[in-house]
């Protein structure tokens, strides 16, 4: 299935049904009168988020979304039914922007969101509301009111819980496989990856989470180089980056600098993310090597990284575990840093 995280589409709801304009006219009935009966509501347009659906694809194909009109009242007080809604069905984590592309105007975030986008007009009044004393034979009725109509962007951000960044061929998708179920397509050439994929984490039967592969960064990518920034918004909303430095290049401070500045220039706060350094591919270094290689990343970045291998799997354990434990901090389930440090200043008092 192709992958689509952006689409843009026309929505209406639907015309309120007519009022009649009828008088009663039976045997026996010497008093007629005014029977008119009112017009059905037209239908809304709804907005669902889904699970089982990664991509906006559906919208490609059809990109105009009108609920029915409401059907037209009677005779005999007879009213005419509401027209038939229509439901968008959207992957979780999909935003419904104003057609400038910047208001955000829903955040479908939660499996099973139901949200109105338009309501449809009211029905018309059939000519039985207008009888009275000075006017016993009505003969006008209401039209329906009139539905809404917008056009709005859907956007799709991936709920994951950690993200990869790195640079092209840096090893994100070989990673990917070794750590979950995905396979993402794996080459020996950049940007093998052209669209985010997804996998899942299984540490435990009650230790999951979901890691996102993003195609990789150059530098300039936030003026638009290479395939730009445009993929980093599915990873906004992760608890965690992982960043893969490969190994076997020969400036590895200047990749991790490379990185950084992309996700500073983006922002979204991603430059605040909580960052797992990691030295990918070390199956190809010498001893020697793996030690210079994280000394140099070491000086640049403040901390020491991991030594992983998504080949042969050294490391990527312990890279999971790391992973899982800020993740777990994100959910609430165990305390931050700076919790446990209040905690432990403030001592226990009876």
């Amino acid at each position: 299935m192709k992958f689509l995280d952006q689409a843009k589409i026309y929505i209406r709801s639907g015309n309120g049904g007519a009022g009649s304009v009828s008088f009663r006219r039976e045997k026996f009935i010497p008093n007629g009168g005014p029977d008119g009966g009112d017009g059905g509501r037209g239908g809304h347009v709804w907005i669902e988020a889904v699970e089982g659906l990664n991509t906006l694809i559906d919208y490609r194909y059809q990109q105009h979304f009108k609920a029915q009109t409401g059907h037209h009242g009677q005779g005999r007080q007879m009213h005419g039914a509401k027209g038939e809604d229509v439901v968008l069905k959207v992957p979780v984590g999909t935003q419904v922007l104003d057609e400038d592309k910047e208001t955000v105007l829903l955040d479908m975030d939660e499996p099973g969101k139901l949200v109105k986008l338009l309501s449809g007009g009211n029905g018309g009044w059939g000519n039985v509301h207008f009888k009275g004393p000075v006017n016993q034979a009505p003969r006008h009725a209401n039209p329906g009111q009139e539905g809404q109509e917008k056009w709005i962007w859907l956007r799709l951000k991936l709920i994951a819980d950690v993200g990869l960044a790195g640079l092209p061929n840096a090893g994100k998708s070989t990673f990917l496989a070794a750590a979950s179920a995905a396979r993402p397509k794996i080459a020996d050439y950049p940007f093998t990856t052209l669209t985010p994929n997804l996998g899942v984490v299984d540490l435990s039967p009650t230790e999951r989470f979901v890691i996102a592969d993003i195609p990789g960064l150059i530098e300039g990518a936030s003026e638009g180089a290479g395939l730009g920034t445009r993929f980093l918004g599915h990873v906004e909303r992760t608890a965690s980056l992982i960043h893969l430095i490969d190994g076997t290049q020969d400036d590895v401070a200047g990749a991790w600098r490379t990185i950084r500045a992309e996700l500073e220039a983006y922002g979204e706060g991603l430059g605040e993310k909580t960052e797992i350094l990691a030295l990918n591919k070390i199956d190809a270094l010498t001893p020697e090597l793996r030690e210079e290689k994280a000394a140099e990343l070491e000086a640049v970045a403040g901390r020491r990284p991991m030594l992983v291998s998504g080949v042969s799997g050294e490391g990527v354990p312990e890279l999971l575990r790391a992973a899982w434990a800020e993740v777990r901090k994100t959910r609430g389930e165990i305390p931050t840093e700076e919790e446990a440090t209040e905690e432990t200043q403030g001592g226990w008092t009876p």
